[in-house]
């Protein structure tokens, strides 16, 4: 599973012109992508990491603030463009795989307390962010390495 986290003043998302998730305050937004063999483990490592990052203003958490999160799925975070100049996706799940684990995390970080405003899973969506920073971090955990 692989995050990319970005420190924003606020965040939006829309599908066909409508804004469906929403943060109008500092807060994160994460793009989320899921690989094959991503299961509850990378899911709880990925929420939790995310909610306890120390990476607002004053090397605050978002748990630590109360801050808002907007997630949206992103399966091209898999993608790998080595190679010619179409990149592949083989590296990313597939819908039945990756939806789940994108609703399982959006839901283990609201168990955590977090205010999370969603984009629409496989759609195709408009992100606008006002970054702060800017500062963005990239979190990964592969499924076949040992739990740390």
């Amino acid at each position: 599973m692989r995050a990319v986290i970005q420190r924003v003043e606020r965040a939006s998302v829309s599908v066909d012109g409508v804004v469906v998730g929403a943060i109008k305050e500092p807060g994160l937004l994460v793009y989320l992508g899921v690989t094959h063999g991503d299961a509850a483990a990378e899911v709880d490592w990925i929420a939790r990491k995310t909610w306890g990052l120390r990476i607002l203003r004053e090397e605050r958490s978002a748990s630590d603030v109360g801050a808002p999160l907007l997630v949206v799925s992103q399966f091209t975070l898999y993608g790998d463009a080595r190679k010619g100049r179409r990149p592949t996706w083989e590296a990313a799940a597939p819908g039945p795989v990756s939806e789940p684990a994108y609703d399982a995390v959006c839901d283990a970080l609201v168990a955590l307390g977090a205010r999370v405003e969603r984009g629409v899973f496989g759609a195709d969506m408009r992100v606008e962010s006002v970054n702060d920073g800017p500062f963005t971090v990239v979190l990964e955990r592969d499924p076949t390495a040992p739990a740390r």
